[in-house]
């Protein structure tokens, strides 16, 4: 059995290979997908697909409309949702996929550090599991297997 996981998270650091790699280590039969991380392929994929936009109003409505339209299937297509929230930079996005993957009863499992235990309380008591660490998502992954 292989399991499909979205990785939700910010774009701007490499977590998600490290949790491929560590993956790998485990040898956990995981195939993950997530949100464009090529920030600016996602800020200018509807004037690619659609052409100049008006302003910047309308350039990013034609790219969420895309970058939405994107999520939806890979979240739809997953068995796990990841959903990483660290402290470095706005989780809009984060918390977006988390609560569209909660909404689609996919299995979520969201990382956050404890500073923001208070600001995610909801989201977390939504979520199947929450943990600190990124290492602890996979253990959690691995439980299935054993």
């Amino acid at each position: 059995m292989e399991l499909t996981v979205y990785l939700a998270g910010q774009i701007h650091d490499n977590w998600r290979e490290e949790i491929k790699d560590r993956a790998k280590l485990k040898n956990l039969p995981l195939k993950f997908v997530g949100p464009q991380t090529d920030h600016d392929k996602s800020d200018n994929i509807g004037e690619q697909i659609l052409g100049e936009q008006p302003g910047s109003y309308y350039k990013d409505d034609a790219a969420s409309a895309i970058n939405n339209f994107r999520t939806q299937v890979l979240l739809q297509k997953s068995d796990v949702v990841i959903a990483l929230f660290g402290e470095k930079y706005k989780q809009w996005n984060t918390a977006m996929d988390a609560s569209a993957a909660i909404t689609m009863n996919k299995p979520t499992i969201i990382v956050r550090p404890p500073s923001l235990i208070h600001p995610l309380k909801e989201l977390s008591n939504k979520a199947n599991v929450t943990v600190e660490r990124v290492d602890q998502a996979l253990d959690v992954l691995n439980y299935i297997f054993e």
